[in-house]
């Protein structure tokens, strides 16, 4: 005898509830897209920048790369001194920034009371978010004169007749230049570096600095053995990014840096970048011209500097990785 409610043995094969929306499914989907959109995007500007170079590359060879020439009159272009301007002006930037903005993201996450680290984050993100042409404008009617009249004479006095450094200190004193265009761009990428830094001081685990201060440590201490090994990684990656941010700056470093198609071993000397020459030269340069086709290229390189140089950090971190696991 079978208990129950007699349904014991049916046969229910047929259609069962229909399934709801699946929301995971098309999340996946999305994200997936937008992967795959970044990673387009990235490879149309590249093949845009290479196809738009290759006439320039084709006409004048690997000479483009090593001429320091350029003259639309005779239409002879070279890639050499922008791309001197833009290594010299950014590393110039960087090597003034990168402390700066150490110091201040370890004075405002490690020491400085609540209060003032509220206001002169603020101000910090502030300053990042005034747009390049002001800087520009500022460095011309500040930096520059400052440059001109107090900054390279007391140069030129001390050290101009020293060997070595009395070639860098060489030159007119316009005031625009190298150093100059080095100084606009400390100023513009140190928010940058020190908001990225902030972020990641923050979040170290409080117990790794407490036991350090309970063993003795200074905060010198601190910060070399705990707080720079644990945020390694991303104060490199700050750095790479205030680096991509330098060599790419057009309108405030064109107008201080002396806008001279010439390379100058002299700090002080006018010079070019590769984002300045092209928002100078791009508006008169006619569809289908060698000049056109020179601004592409110089544009192609100034990505492969880019890529260079988030290489070669990942190749310092590899190293220190490796170094530290054999520690």
């Amino acid at each position: 005898m079978v208990a129950g409610n007699g349904l014991a043995g049916e046969d229910f094969t047929g259609p069962g509830p229909a399934r709801g929306f699946d929301g995971d499914r098309l999340f996946r989907g999305l994200v997936t897209a937008s992967g795959i959109a970044v990673l387009a995007l990235l490879g149309g500007i590249i093949l845009v920048m290479v196809a738009g170079g290759m006439k320039a590359f084709s006409t004048f060879g690997p000479a483009f790369l090593v001429s320091s020439v350029w003259n639309p009159v005779t239409q002879h272009y070279g890639a050499l001194a922008p791309v001197f301007g833009t290594i010299v002006t950014s590393t110039l930037g960087l090597l003034m920034a990168v402390p700066l903005a150490f110091g201040a993201a370890f004075w405002l996450t490690q020491m400085a009371p609540a209060r003032l680290s509220a206001v002169v984050g603020m101000a910090v993100q502030l300053l990042a978010a005034v747009p390049s042409i002001i800087f520009g404008m500022w460095g011309f009617f500040v930096i520059v004169p400052l440059m001109a009249r107090y900054v390279q004479p007391f140069a030129r006095h001390w050290f101009g007749h020293v060997p070595g450094l009395g070639a860098l200190v060489q030159g007119a004193p316009f005031g625009t230049g190298l150093l100059t265009g080095g100084i606009i761009l400390t100023v513009m990428v140190t928010p940058f570096i020190t908001a990225v830094m902030c972020d990641v001081f923050t979040s170290i685990p409080a117990v790794l600095k407490e036991s350090a201060f309970g063993l003795g440590a200074t905060r010198w201490e601190v910060m070399r053995n705990v707080i720079l090994p644990w945020s390694s990684k991303a104060v490199v990656g700050s750095v790479v990014l205030g680096m991509g941010r330098a060599m790419g700056e057009t309108m405030a470093v064109t107008f201080v840096i002396g806008n001279a198609n010439k390379i100058g071993w002299s700090l002080f000397a006018p010079g070019n970048t590769i984002a300045s020459l092209i928002a100078l030269e791009f508006p008169e340069s006619p569809a289908g011209s060698v000049k056109l086709s020179s601004l592409m290229a110089l544009g192609t390189i100034l990505m492969a500097l880019s890529f260079l140089a988030l290489a070669a950090s990942r190749i310092l971190l590899g190293f220190a990785e490796r170094r530290e696991g054999r520690q």
